[in-house]
């Protein structure tokens, strides 16, 4: 823009030099005053307005040199600025990648250790299925068998009878035949207080149950379901035309106690059946679980304390009324 003014002045300043030779070249002197005879030629002109010309392109480019510098000088300083905030932004992009690189080396080695304590989980949590499913199979191979399900139920009968406080010769005898000329041998025969005895047996109907969970169609779970109702209720028949209460010349109760010892199943039975327990008190039946086993055993432990507590009782007012009589005498 500057250089644009200064090439218009220059102009401007030609015009006005040719304007005044012409002026002084054409004026005419008025009537009645002699001429001066002073000749002005074209060279005279010409002369004139090369020097303005001269002096004017000087003028301008002294002008265009201080502008010129001046411009440098700005660009200088604008230079070293973008320079210096160039060199700032570098700096601080370069710390930035340096701490993204350091981020980026942590991040690697935390997954790695994490990799590596997921590859252990994971090896020893196949190792645990290994053995679970391992044991798992032998467990239902075990079960499949009617006298390992009776064994197995005995000990857990056992585990629930030594959480009760009771005792084997004590509490209760184990397989012990009813007393007389009838034939039974119970699997338990619990001694109550005043010469009482209870009898329980172990049942595990478990075969149609293994099958129900094996199903995979709902016809064969409703199948295998009336199949395992079928069972239990002829394990409660069985029991019942044992008669051992009937059959013993002790003194017995009247019901005998069927333990199925698992509670998965004992809650099937009832989910399967509601009817069926009723119908097994019917015949002096009662199913009971490990819990249940428990809560039958708490009030026959209490029974037998309090028995004990009533004998003691009455031998100490005995004793004390043949104290009484030696006191008086």
């Amino acid at each position: 823009m500057m250089v644009s003014m200064e090439i218009a002045l220059v102009i401007c300043l030609v015009a006005a030099v040719a304007a005044v030779t012409w002026l002084v070249a054409g004026r005419t002197h008025p009537a009645g005053v002699p001429a001066v005879a002073q000749p002005v030629t074209a060279e005279v002109i010409s002369e004139a307005a090369r020097l303005a010309v001269e002096q004017a392109v000087t003028m301008s480019r002294e002008q265009l040199g201080a502008h010129s510098q001046a411009n440098d000088a700005a660009l200088a300083g604008q230079r070293q600025l973008i320079d210096q905030r160039l060199g700032e932004v570098q700096s601080g992009v370069r710390t930035d990648v340096e701490r993204l690189s350091q981020l980026v080396q942590q991040l690697g080695q935390a997954t790695s250790e994490r990799f590596g304590q997921v590859d252990r989980s994971l090896q020893v949590h196949a190792e645990i299925t290994h053995v679970l499913s391992a044991t798992t199979n032998s467990l239902r191979e075990a079960l499949a068998s009617s006298n390992a399900r009776g064994q197995w139920g005995e000990r857990m009968a056992e585990d629930v009878l030594r959480l009760a406080g009771f005792h084997e010769g004590v509490n209760y005898h184990k397989r012990t035949a009813v007393v007389g000329e009838a034939h039974g041998i119970p699997d338990f025969t619990f001694l109550l207080p005043k010469g009482h005895v209870l009898f329980m047996d172990v049942k595990f109907p478990m075969a149609a149950y293994l099958k129900f969970l094996d199903a995979t169609t709902e016809a064969e779970r409703s199948a295998h379901r009336a199949t395992f109702v079928r069972d239990v209720r002829a394990r409660v028949r069985e029991l019942a035309r044992r008669e051992y209460a009937a059959n013993d010349d002790r003194a017995t109760v009247d019901n005998v106690l069927l333990f199925v010892p698992n509670e998965t199943i004992s809650a099937f039975i009832h989910e399967s059946d509601a009817g069926l327990i009723d119908e097994a008190m019917s015949v002096n039946v009662v199913i009971c679980s490990p819990l249940t086993l428990f809560a039958f055993l708490g009030v026959i432990r209490q029974a037998f304390d309090n028995f004990v507590i009533e004998q003691t009782s009455q031998e100490i007012l005995q004793l004390r009324g043949k104290f009484g009589q030696q006191w008086g005498k």
